[in-house]
């Protein structure tokens, strides 16, 4: 129930892992891997999706409570935590 939640948030893309708390990864999702290209891929609202894309995925695995990560300089940092946020984690 409980897991670890890597953000690195890039210029150019933000991407979310969700792992077990040994390190195995359960889901993952970027803002590239939810359908955003180009500039639109480093935008506050991608990385907002991304996060409640891995989620989701990580819900259904039956995570309940997650340790959250961040890295990178991106805009997407305090997105990816409020989406992971809003998908109940």
């Amino acid at each position: 129930p409980v897991g670890v939640a890597f953000v690195k948030a890039t210029f150019n893309n933000t991407i979310v892992a969700i792992t077990d708390p040994s390190g195995q990864v359960i889901a993952w999702s970027s803002a590239g891997k939810s359908g955003y290209s180009g500039s639109r891929k480093s935008s506050a609202f991608a990385a907002t999706v991304a996060a409640q894309d891995a989620a989701k995925i990580a819900i259904a695995q039956g995570v309940k409570e997650v340790e959250v990560n961040l890295r990178g300089p991106g805009a997407g940092r305090e997105p990816a935590v409020r989406g992971l946020m809003s998908s109940g984690l």
